[in-house]
């Protein structure tokens, strides 16, 4: 089962090579060979096969972040660990291996809505965590392997605690982190190919369209949560839906760049930061985000 982030197959670790020549050691090489010999037996006892995650597991890999896995080392989720697995989607695509591209496409649309069900608030996550998913394989989809994990990964250092923050939000939070969430992810779900509205007009008012939808939803849900922060970025939205609407319906690329302008700078995450503080969110802009908006 390879991963957007796996590792290679443990085979026959044992815990006691550790003890070898103990025997003609020092007293302090002993209690470090020792206590050595007790974290590698705990490693191995905690070896489980990735075929057979679970949403919420905390895990380390046994590797690198990119690559084949077949066995990671569960951890309870308050130690130090390198990611967690935070959504979980069963592939029904007939009886054939669709391919690695197609089963990583189907992986790429669908675990950001699976992880945000999971940890919605994506500002709260720890530094340095990103999305990372296991996969079948050929060999595994003929024994019936049908699942995709869904995880959140650092590449470098560890993070402590779960993920899991949907169970703990008041629903004044998660129906503002529902509605942004939509908007960003029409965003960015709906790019065209064409890197200029020139090349591709319809296209970047589909775009347009999706955002602005996105949008009304969002500031509909608004309506329903007080605050004196929560009513400005309200209403900064309501315009900004008005500009994403002027460029969805734009007659050519001039006018679709006079709309869009003011519409993606008025979904800048940072006129978001107050609202989200009255509301007790993390107001920390990710920093891909903040360099986006920053080179606009």
């Amino acid at each position: 089962m390879p991963v957007r982030t796996p590792y290679r197959p443990l085979r026959g670790i044992s815990a006691v090579v550790a003890l070898l020549a103990i025997g003609s050691a020092g007293c302090s090489d002993v209690s470090d060979a020792v206590d050595s010999a007790k974290d590698g037996a705990k490693k191995v006892a905690r070896q489980r096969s990735v075929f057979s995650l679970d949403i919420g597991d905390c895990y380390n890999p046994n590797g690198k972040a990119e690559g084949t896995a077949y066995a990671v080392e569960i951890v309870p989720c308050d130690e130090a660990h390198e990611g967690q697995v935070v959504g979980e989607l069963a592939i029904d695509d007939g009886k054939a291996y669709p391919g690695d591209d197609a089963i990583s496409t189907i992986a790429d649309n669908r675990c950001p809505v699976e992880a945000q069900k999971y940890a919605p608030d994506t500002w709260a996550l720890p530094q340095g965590v990103a999305l990372f998913y296991y996969t079948p394989t050929k060999d595994s989809w003929a024994t019936g392997d049908r699942a995709v994990s869904c995880t959140y990964t650092v590449e470098k250092g560890t993070f402590s605690g779960s993920l899991d923050t949907a169970k703990s939000l008041k629903p004044e939070q998660a129906t503002y982190l529902k509605g942004a969430n939509a908007v960003y992810e029409a965003l960015w779900a709906n790019q065209p190919e064409k890197e200029n509205v020139e090349d591709d007009l319809a296209g970047y008012k589909a775009l347009a369209k999706a955002v602005a939808a996105a949008l009304d939803t969002h500031v509909e849900g608004l309506n329903g949560i007080k605050g004196t922060e929560v009513g400005k970025l309200r209403s900064t939205l309501t315009k900004a839906a008005g500009h994403w609407n002027r460029a969805a319906n734009a007659a050519d690329p001039d006018a679709f760049y006079i709309a869009y302008d003011p519409a993606f700078t008025g979904i800048d995450p940072n006129k978001s930061t107050a609202a989200r503080r009255e509301l007790g969110l993390a107001t920390t802009v990710p920093a891909e985000d903040a360099e986006v908006w920053a080179a606009s």
